[in-house]
């Protein structure tokens, strides 16, 4: 997609910022949010084929980057303020936000061929393996610290949400207690600890998994689908359920019949989210 002469440097500027909410929104697609303005083409272009056209990108996705800085900052500080003060509503909203992407996923992976046993296989093996993994991580690989190696894994994970169609880098993120401190480090601005391990982190994924996420996709359409279905289903079950080790875990103490209220709001406006952005992924791209 080439750029327009009305596609001025602030108007991408803008989308940026609007897209940002997709890369720390459980449940909100960046990937749909580009193809809606128009650039989810070019950018995964861009991505897989790292130097073609490289000087001409590069300038045309400075101005979106540095949208997205500003975004993620403007975002980060009421997602903290929510996630400290209501984190029983905010995560059932989110877990319906993921929810509601669902059926667009499941009918995404039987596009291209039919469904089979393997499929099924692929996907109940996928939820069981990536759900225990995910729910004694701790146990297995002790805590994540929240610094800069645990931010270029951060920056990983946000990038193949990304490549990775489907695939909910903040699920990860909560589980493994690293999506408050980035959220902290975002809205304080943490240029050399925050930004820039993710930024390495990022663009580590970008470069090394673009073309070969490309490849499995076209050749094992509906295997890598019904995987990245197992992961996207463990993760959400695992954000609704306490876990005492993990660091960022669900805690119902303190609950109300006024949280439980709430909470089954969030959630039903989460579904009602998640499903029209999925829809107008389907449409857009």
């Amino acid at each position: 997609m080439q750029t327009q002469p009305t596609d001025s440097v602030l108007k991408r500027f803008f989308k940026g910022v609007i897209i940002a909410l997709g890369f720390i929104l459980p449940g909100v697609s960046g990937g749909v949010l580009a193809a809606i303005l128009g650039i989810y083409e070019r950018l995964l272009g861009f991505m897989a084929h790292f130097r073609r056209n490289f000087k001409r990108d590069f300038w045309y996705f400075v101005p979106v980057g540095l949208g997205g800085i500003v975004g993620i900052a403007l975002l980060s500080a009421p997602l903290e303020y929510l996630l400290a003060h209501a984190q029983v509503i905010l995560l059932w909203g989110f877990a319906g936000a993921i929810i509601g992407t669902l059926p667009a996923l499941t009918q995404t992976a039987s596009a291209k061929t039919p469904r089979d046993t393997i499929d099924y296989l692929w996907f109940f093996g996928t939820l069981l393996i990536s759900g225990t993994l995910l729910f004694f991580m701790s146990d297995i690989f002790g805590q994540i610290p929240a610094n800069f190696g645990g931010f270029v894994l951060a920056g990983v994970l946000i990038a193949l949400g990304v490549l990775v169609p489907g695939l909910s880098p903040s699920n990860l993120l909560l589980i493994l207690g690293l999506f408050t401190p980035m959220l902290t480090g975002f809205k304080q601005f943490n240029l050399l600890g925050v930004y820039l391990p993710i930024a390495i982190g990022g663009a580590l994924a970008m470069v090394l998994f673009s073309k070969g996420m490309e490849l499995l996709i076209q050749r094992f359409h509906s295997r890598v689908y019904h995987f990245i279905l197992g992961i996207v289903v463990a993760s959400t079950i695992l954000i609704l359920v306490p876990n005492p080790k993990a660091a960022e875990s669900i805690s119902y103490a303190g609950a109300t019949p006024m949280t439980i209220v709430y909470s089954g709001l969030a959630l039903i406006a989460g579904v009602a989210l998640g499903y029209w952005m999925s829809r107008l992924e389907l449409k857009y791209k």
